[in-house]
């Protein structure tokens, strides 16, 4: 089978629904609701067609096609510069230092404070593959996709970058952490606060979320058990962004404690090591090293696996991943091994 990542349309709404659906909750970016999926659709489709560089609050969404079927099986999400409509919130984990002469103690308390420290920086997420697609490296395709659409689209993105990863969610749908902090001032459950946050925004945490910080050791064990740790559907995820430069700072989610990861985004590594080629030639069979190949500009973006084979005029590119990202030769590609 031969798989592409392109740009998403309003025609996508119904698989992008269908698959938001399948999230099993905590996935902000992928509500299962079709009015907010095509607004983003919508927002996005303006954010493809817009030509100029400038920096801006936008939003794109990309998809994941089988090019034999044409199924959809998978979406992930870029936004160039979040805290621009509402405030970005994030928990930020320190340590408070305190000394008693008296006693001749050092105490040290943790501490979570509601801080916008992120607001500004561009964001990769909303990433969802179909539970059947989970091999072949699929999921490594979506998510590295992102990096080469904003090295070829860089001025568009922000200096810094970030992923929030989902946190603990027990089987009924709960968050431990949410039920410590936040479900005490705000009278709903996790799932109901993530779905109106989905829909509506994050204001109302800035009218009804405590201010002053939140000592660790007052929250229940399982919730601190879970502060900065993410779901188990989202440890391979990590070791991904660790793979690309980003790391986790002690800045954790307001509503699960998942950890938010970070890094400067000319430091990561699919943007940084990709490299823009022109296509020399095209070849038949599996030559060359198997890369990610990605070519297009803005709403005609495509990103897929290919064979690609560097030489001094530039490379060789199987034909058949050619022939699925629509170039040929003399074009140019951006690529980088997987």
């Amino acid at each position: 089978m031969s798989f592409v990542i392109r740009a998403a349309t309003p025609d996508d709404l119904q698989p992008i629904y269908e698959m938001a659906k399948l999230t099993g909750g905590g996935f902000t970016n992928l509500p299962a609701d079709r009015a907010s999926l095509l607004a983003k659709l919508e927002r996005s489709g303006t954010a493809f067609a817009r030509t100029d560089e400038e920096l801006a609050d936008e939003l794109f969404v990309l998809v994941l096609q089988n090019t034999q079927t044409g199924d959809i099986r998978g979406t992930c999400q870029l936004i160039t510069r979040v805290g621009q409509h509402w405030p970005f919130y994030s928990y930020r984990l320190s340590t408070l230092t305190q000394h008693s002469a008296e006693l001749g103690q050092t105490y040290r308390a943790e501490i979570l404070s509601l801080v916008t420290d992120l607001e500004g920086a561009c964001e990769v997420g909303g990433l969802f593959l179909h539970p059947g697609e989970r091999a072949g490296g699929l999921g490594l395709l979506l998510a590295r996709s992102r990096y080469l659409f904003i090295a070829m689209h860089r001025k568009r993105f922000a200096d810094r970058i970030l992923a929030e990863l989902r946190g603990v969610i027990d089987e009924a749908g709960d968050s431990p952490f949410w039920d410590s902090i936040a479900g005490r001032f705000f009278g709903m459950s996790f799932d109901e606060a993530d779905t109106f946050n989905a829909l509506h925004g994050n204001q109302f945490i800035a009218d009804l979320m405590p201010k002053h910080p939140v000592y660790v050791a007052m929250l229940s064990d399982a919730a601190r058990n879970v502060i900065g740790r993410p779901n188990v559907s989202g440890r391979a995820a990590m070791r991904m962004l660790e793979n690309e430069g980003f790391a986790y700072e002690n800045y954790v989610d307001i509503f699960d404690g998942g950890p938010t990861m970070t890094a400067r985004t000319d430091l990561v590594r699919s943007i940084s090591q990709s490299c823009n080629a022109v296509v020399s030639g095209l070849c038949d069979g599996d030559g060359g090293t198997l890369s990610l190949v990605a070519s297009g500009h803005l709403r005609n973006f495509r990103c897929a696996y290919g064979h690609v084979a560097a030489g001094d005029d530039g490379v060789l590119l199987d034909a058949k991943a050619a022939s699925v990202l629509g170039v040929k030769q003399g074009d140019t590609v951006r690529w980088i091994e997987r």
